[in-house]
């Protein structure tokens, strides 16, 4: 449940509420009894740091997914490639 801050517009009496987000908002103020009680803006209460938080969680090893492979380095001739099966071979 969020917590909202709220002010009264007519005594200047702040307070911090627990209600769920379906509650309708709170009207009247709890010291002075008006009507002006109002729901204020607010900063979040949470901050993200740093470079990113996907660079640094979930690392582990590498899974069988997102292994890579090496390519050979193809020679002059072409027959390392031709070899091993590298399409670029079939081309030349």
């Amino acid at each position: 449940m969020p917590i909202y801050a709220y002010k009264c517009g007519a005594c200047g009496h702040a307070k911090d509420v627990l209600q769920k987000m379906s509650d309708a908002p709170l009207t009247d103020c709890p010291a002075c009894g008006g009507a002006a009680f109002s729901k204020q803006l607010t900063a979040p209460g949470f901050q993200l740091k740093g470079s990113g938080w996907y660079a640094t969680d979930f690392k582990g090893g590498a899974s069988s997914s997102t292994s890579t492979a090496t390519a050979p380095a193809c020679d002059a001739d072409g027959s390392a490639c031709a070899a091993a099966g590298c399409p670029a071979a079939a081309e030349a």
